[in-house]
């Protein structure tokens, strides 16, 4: 229905813009079934539609028909597909499950052949959601492509790019000898717009400190220079390094450092050179020129108490190995009730 500009402006209203001819699409295409021919426009008509105010329409590709045939055809194509059953009740129990799932893939419950369920339930009688129509299911990455099966393929595929493990190397000790150093590392996958995560630049070098060549001097100075980083009980050296950008940059820097700590500790300056050695602990040394002989259990307790500190264990045996010293009978405590 149109309205004319005379109309309008009898109502007080002013018209900013009339389109009195339909923009819709004509049909450019007669009748397949009826045998005709395509019929297009040419330069001069489609220029008299545009001053008569018909927008030129943009045909890229094959025209569309109208008849309907395509939207029938689509139709009948889903319904049968609805008629089909699942994949999974077609399946053999000794099928390749490769060639189902070869790849990291979204959940697809009419392949998975398992009773898959997943999903909260707010009522007390509800069923937990099964796999159809299972959106949790889809949010979660699966593994259904790591089976044991197609593992173990995949290692029989990268077999033959590897190398024999060496068989002198048949056991721990002997793996701590010949490769001393241990480079810890970590990689981070997280769902952000970059891949890089600065935590993974990280560098962690363990050795232990035996696996070095030392003389009592340089072994005390290394372990001086190291402080909290090296541990007495293990005997492991624990440098972590993380203060430049890369991780290769980072593992350059824990060799670099490892080095120079070597080197440094064979070092001996002068301000070194005292009189008496300044020991990080202390060292029973007691001459025998004496009547009393200082047996090596004596020396043992004295060095417990003066490095350990005074509590009651070291102060008993310090105390057993004095009066034994001494040829005093073993003085025995024991409990009296009061």
């Amino acid at each position: 229905m149109s309205v004319s500009a005379a109309c309008l402006r009898k109502y007080g209203l002013s018209p900013v813009g009339i389109r009195m001819v339909s923009t819709s699409r004509p049909c450019e295409m007669k009748n397949r079934r009826s045998g005709g021919s395509e019929f297009r426009k040419d330069a001069k008509q489609i220029i008299e539609e545009e001053n008569a105010g018909i927008f030129r329409v943009l045909d890229i590709g094959k025209p569309q028909y109208d008849d309907g045939l395509r939207q029938n055809q689509r139709m009948r194509r889903n319904q049968q597909d609805d008629n089909k059953a699942p994949r999974h009740t077609k399946m053999k129990p000794d099928q390749d499950w490769n060639s189902v799932w070869p790849a990291a893939r979204t959940f697809h419950p009419a392949v998975v052949p398992l009773p898959v369920r997943q999903g909260a339930t707010q009522l007390r009688n509800q069923v937990v959601p099964s796999k159809y129509g299972n959106t949790e299911l889809m949010k979660i990455p699966n593994f259904l492509h790591l089976t044991p099966p197609v593992i173990q393929k995949h290692c029989a595929a990268l077999k033959k790019f590897c190398t024999p493990f060496p068989r002198g190397l048949d056991s721990e000790e002997k793996i701590e000898k010949h490769f001393p150093i241990q480079v810890t590392t970590t990689d981070y996958l997280n769902s952000d717009s970059s891949i890089r995560d600065r935590r993974s630049r990280r560098v962690t070098l363990k050795f232990k400190l035996a696996s070095l060549q030392f003389d009592h001097h340089a072994r005390d100075k290394i372990i001086r220079l190291l402080g909290n980083r090296y541990d007495i009980d293990s005997d492991i050296v624990t440098l972590v390094c993380d203060r430049c950008p890369y991780r290769g940059q980072n593992l350059d820097y824990a060799k670099y450092l490892t080095t120079a700590l070597y080197f440094e500790s064979w070092r001996t300056d002068a301000w070194e050179q005292k009189a008496y050695d300044d020991h990080a602990e202390f060292a029973a040394e007691i001459s025998d020129k004496g009547e009393v002989k200082y047996d090596d259990a004596f020396k043992q307790s004295l060095e417990d108490v003066l490095n350990a500190g005074e509590d009651e264990e070291t102060l008993r045996k310090y105390k057993e190995a004095a009066r034994k010293l001494l040829k005093l009978p073993t003085q025995t405590a024991s409990a009296q009730i009061v």
